[in-house]
């Protein structure tokens, strides 16, 4: 989905242990060309990358892409301009855009944002890789590339990743509550509706142990349900329909029960003060929506004292939080180089590579099916067949229509509604109305 699509305001953590077992698929790697903006196959040139979080590709923590790249390509550097945030990360892409000036030969364009970007104003600063040689649409998820599609059929970026959606748990609690452990039964246990999940976090809530919620945040369930929804904040239009999508109603009335059944550890996720992030180790809640990128979080945060102890079962229905694309602005100095180096990184071979670095699920179908991919394992979750649950999903997934102002919309509801119902005690509806009153007066009425 876009609406509650990743915002990487927190580097995503390197997944250890992620076990392969065949040979990678070979990459498409296009030689650079000439055109009126590049330059000679043997002109020393810097490429530059701007990017959020990270996206796997660098040398230093990354799954070392760019050294690679200057191996193949000697006469081309490249380097990375990156932020964490990637919401202060487009509204400066905007500004550049808007002033066509200051933008790097690559910019990437988060999932939560990409609506805006095939807006006329900022698309058609972008090249149509739909005009690039070697590059086949058909190669990606039947959704991805449709969502980097402006009305009028260009194609501004070549996908990432995507964020299947799974729930992560730990055995140990609900063994002690007295509920099944092995991943198989805890998904049958809420399998095919989410109403089942919280219906669970009941069952969890009478034998739970002490200080222990059933899940970390409304705000986490909510982004995990409407993931699962084929309508949610905006119509095929674009227009924003938040107020009255089935898909927001029902993610936001099992979000509501969680909260008024006490079954949520009041969590505000990627807090800045790290609460929610200190709360792993403190064994504050026992599941977390979880997609593909979120596995390295709940590695990281709850550290090695807590190793073997969580697992991961299906989700009650399937959905999509996350994902980005690469796009190549037309201003650039070197074009055709960017080109070719924004396919090479998002070619299945250097997908699966990211995946065995962080764990970042391929968008690409020859990368989503690659073994390696597919039989992947991960030391912090032994035995758990991680490749198999996320791409099982990744396949599953049944897209929704996105639009320009689902991000904005998102954050209110999850940062303001949700929590204020969580750690105010605000009622349900007086949470609904200050949503509709914030959404008002920060975008009109719209919705």
């Amino acid at each position: 989905m876009r609406t509650s699509g990743r915002t990487r305001r927190t580097a995503a953590i390197a997944v250890a242990g992620l076990a392969a077992c065949a040979t990678l698929i070979t990459g498409c790697s296009s030689n650079s060309k000439d055109d009126s903006k590049g330059s000679s196959s043997n002109e020393q040139i810097t490429l530059r990358i701007g990017d959020f979080g990270s996206f796997g590709y660098d040398d230093k923590t990354g799954a070392k892409l760019f050294a690679e790249y200057h191996r193949l390509h000697p006469n081309i550097t490249i380097k990375e301009d990156n932020v964490s945030d990637s919401g202060a990360y487009w509204n400066s892409l905007k500004l550049h855009l808007t002033q066509n000036s200051g933008l790097d030969d690559i910019q990437a364009i988060e999932i939560g944002f990409v609506a805006n970007a095939v807006q006329p104003q900022y698309a058609n600063k972008f090249v149509d890789f739909k005009s690039v040689k070697g590059f086949d649409a058909s190669n990606w998820l039947d959704y991805k590339e449709k969502e980097a599609t402006t009305s009028d059929g260009r194609i501004i970026g070549v996908g990432t990743d995507v964020g299947p959606t799974a729930i992560c748990y730990r055995k140990d609690m609900f063994q002690k509550a007295g509920l099944p452990t092995d991943r198989d039964q805890v998904a049958q246990l809420w399998a095919g509706d989410w109403q089942k999940f919280v219906d669970v976090g009941n069952r969890f809530k009478k034998k739970a142990p002490a200080g222990v919620a059933f899940t970390d945040s409304a705000g986490g369930l909510f982004n995990a349900v409407l993931s699962s929804q084929t309508t949610q904040y905006s119509d095929a239009s674009g227009k924003l329909i938040y107020a009255s999508s089935p898909g927001v109603q029902t993610a936001w009335d099992l979000s509501a029960q969680a909260v008024q059944d006490g079954l949520t550890a009041k969590l505000q996720q990627f807090d800045s003060n790290n609460t929610w992030s200190a709360a792993f180790k403190t064994n504050k809640f026992a599941t977390v929506a979880c997609p593909s990128w979120m596995v390295g979080q709940v590695a990281a945060n709850s550290g090695p004292a807590n190793k073997g102890k969580w697992d991961i079962a299906q989700p009650p229905q399937a959905g999509n939080w996350g994902g980005s694309f690469l796009a190549v602005p037309k201003s650039g100095k070197h074009v055709a180089e960017a080109e070719a180096l924004a396919q090479w990184l998002t070619a299945p071979a250097q997908q699966v590579k990211v995946f065995q670095k962080f764990g970042n699920i391929p968008s690409t179908k020859a990368g989503l099916d690659d073994p390696a991919v597919q039989n992947a394992t991960n030391d912090y979750f032994p035995g758990t067949p991680v490749g198999k649950i996320f791409t099982a999903t990744a396949h599953s997934i049944q897209p929704a229509p996105i639009g320009p102002n689902d991000g904005a919309v998102k954050d209110i509801i999850t940062q303001n509604g949700l929590l204020d119902m969580e750690q105010r005690g605000t009622s349900k509806a007086a949470a609904w109305k200050k949503v509709q009153a914030q959404v008002k007066d920060q975008l009109g009425d719209l919705g």
